[in-house]
């Protein structure tokens, strides 16, 4: 065999071998353009409250509370058969919350799904919904936290989704959380939703028109190589975190980062890190400069303080949809188009 054979041969075998690697890498995670959006909500139409996550313990104040105010707002309520029911940790067995969420999703009548609490059990009834009925009558998921894993989830079967308020959001005072009521009402009315952020000197400034996807640090992480981990190329991933060690965060954006989940990234807004526990052995450096640290090696713009998580002030997002996001050190914006 002559060298010039074996050289093209060589170089057939490694950019075979590449375009599987890259495959392999990327199998799960799905490219999702023109995502469906579901019609924003209108006078008369109805709300699913559902709990397909933590147990619902001594918490019907609070649903009675959330469909008081959707009927404020002319919208009717039904609560899920099961949204009480307790297994153990869970509002129910995996198959009564997926019951009752598969029921949401298939009546014709119900034009959004509004999780009632996270927590954590979402993940248990993913593979066991099919959105066949769903594709045809399109609608609006609604929740935040532990409600990530169905965010992605839909995300991937082509559908933008509301990462808002939930029904334990609520307070007996509502002028306490008035940011929180007042754009969980802009997003599933299909108002104007944009925000001013706080400055931060650890703001990497520039600005990008994209999509944005995300949520939970840790439901991120956790759907990492399964067929709901979402693609970030060309998107602003948005990121919140509670109750977590600085360095248990480091890991995940580290696992994260290697898995190629920022390589075309086309920025991150930081969400609220609430309640940061303590090791004994002390990270050293804040959590906005660890988030640096962890993505030092690409060009994206980064902003901090975006009001969105797990404290009161949780302003809502559409994720799926295009937002411009502009960062400075004094302040950033974001704008979501319509």
């Amino acid at each position: 065999m002559s060298k010039f054979v074996l050289k093209i041969c060589l170089c057939c075998l490694v950019f075979f071998f590449g375009i599987q690697a890259f495959f392999a890498q990327n199998k799960h995670s799905q490219t999702t353009t023109n995502l469906i959006q579901p019609e924003y909500l209108k006078a008369g139409d109805t709300v699913a409250i559902v709990a397909p996550s933590g147990i619902l313990k001594n918490r019907q104040g609070e649903v009675q509370q959330a469909v008081d105010l959707l009927k404020s707002w002319g919208l009717h309520a039904v609560v899920g058969k099961h949204v009480f029911s307790q297994a153990n940790h869970f509002a129910g067995t995996d198959d009564e919350r997926c019951e009752d969420f598969q029921k949401a999703m298939d009546d014709p009548t119900i034009s959004a799904i509004w999780c009632a609490r996270g927590g954590y059990g979402a993940v248990r009834i993913l593979d066991k919904l099919d959105f066949t009925k769903l594709k045809t009558q399109p609608k609006w998921l609604i929740g935040y936290s532990d409600i990530t894993a169905l965010h992605n989830l839909f995300h991937n079967q082509g559908f933008e989704t509301i990462h808002a308020m939930m029904c334990v959001s609520l307070t007996k005072d509502l002028t306490e959380i008035p940011e929180t009521v007042s754009t969980f009402k802009a997003a599933i009315f299909g108002e104007s939703l944009s925000y001013t952020l706080k400055g931060s000197s650890y703001n990497k400034p520039g600005v990008v028109t994209a999509p944005i996807v995300g949520g939970n640090l840790t439901m991120l992480h956790t759907m990492l190589g399964s067929s709901t981990s979402i693609n970030t190329s060309g998107k602003i991933l948005f990121i919140e975190e509670i109750g977590e060690y600085k360095y248990h965060i480091d890991r995940m954006l580290q696992s994260l980062k290697r898995a190629g989940y920022f390589d075309n990234c086309a920025g991150v807004l930081v969400g609220d890190m609430t309640k940061l526990r303590k090791n004994t052995t002390l990270w050293g450096t804040s959590i906005e400069q660890l988030i640096l640290d962890a993505l030092a090696d690409y060009d994206f713009p980064i902003a901090f303080n975006m009001p969105a998580g797990h404290e009161k002030d949780n302003r809502a997002m559409i994720l799926g949809s295009t937002v411009k996001l502009t960062v400075d050190k004094d302040k950033s914006t974001v704008v979501f188009e319509k």
